[in-house]
Parts: C-alpha cells; structure tokens; sequence
C-alpha cells in the first residue's frame, strides 16, 4: 500500500478523527502565525493551546459541530469546528452572548445544522 493514500475520515475512530481535525486547524492557524501544542490533558477546556509568533496564547477546543456549554463560560476559550467543508473557530463566549444572551441566561446547545443567523455570525470567524 503506498504510504500517500488519502483516507476516508468517516472510517476514522473518535480520536483518529480527533487527531485529524487538529492536525487540520494547526494547519490552518500556522497561516496565521500560530505554533499549536496539544494537551494530553483538557486545560480550562481546551484541547490545545495556539501560541502567536507575537506571544499571544489561545486556548481552543475542537468540536465537531457548533457548541455552546456551560462549562466554558469564563474561560477565554475559542471552538474550532467544520462545517459544510469549511472550518471555523469562534471565541466561546461572544457567542454565547450573540446567541443565549449576555451572560448565558439561555439554553446552551450543541447542533450539526447551524441556522440561517447562526451561520451569518460565524461568517466573521473563518479559520
């Protein structure tokens, strides 16, 4: 078998394809001037940390669908996620208040079919 043969990423097992789609946003945020370091370990949330030739650290996690929880509300984390063959990654929390409302007074959500306002949001963080 010839060690260059793309893959099915629907074969993939849940960290195979946890591996794949950071292997992807690295990829991505290095255009940008990130060096990315993953965690073995969740941090305050992230899977990884994105650190700017500039010093700037960005903690990311990586979802495979639009996320809003709880649990990272506080935390200055950013969600890496694709989506109709296009990757985004928001910060948390701006999104929590675009979309639950300041302070996250909502219902959180997890969906894999972003609406018409949800996807218009994210059009200003492309990765």
């Amino acid at each position: 078998m010839p060690i260059l043969q793309k893959i099915e990423y629907s074969g993939l097992n849940a960290k195979q394809k946890e591996n794949f789609n950071f292997a992807k946003v690295a990829a991505r945020l290095a255009d940008y001037g990130f060096n990315c370091v993953r965690l073995s370990d969740d941090y305050m949330g992230a899977d990884f940390l994105a650190v700017h030739i500039d010093g700037e650290v960005l903690k990311v996690q990586l979802k495979s669908r639009l996320t809003l929880e709880k649990k990272y509300l506080g935390k200055e984390i950013y969600i890496a996620f694709p989506y109709d063959g296009k990757w985004f990654m928001y910060p948390h929390d701006q999104a929590v208040d675009e979309f639950i409302g300041k302070g996250g007074r909502g219902n959180f959500f997890s969906t894999g079919n972003p609406s018409k306002d949800h996807l218009l949001w994210l059009s200003k963080h492309p990765l």
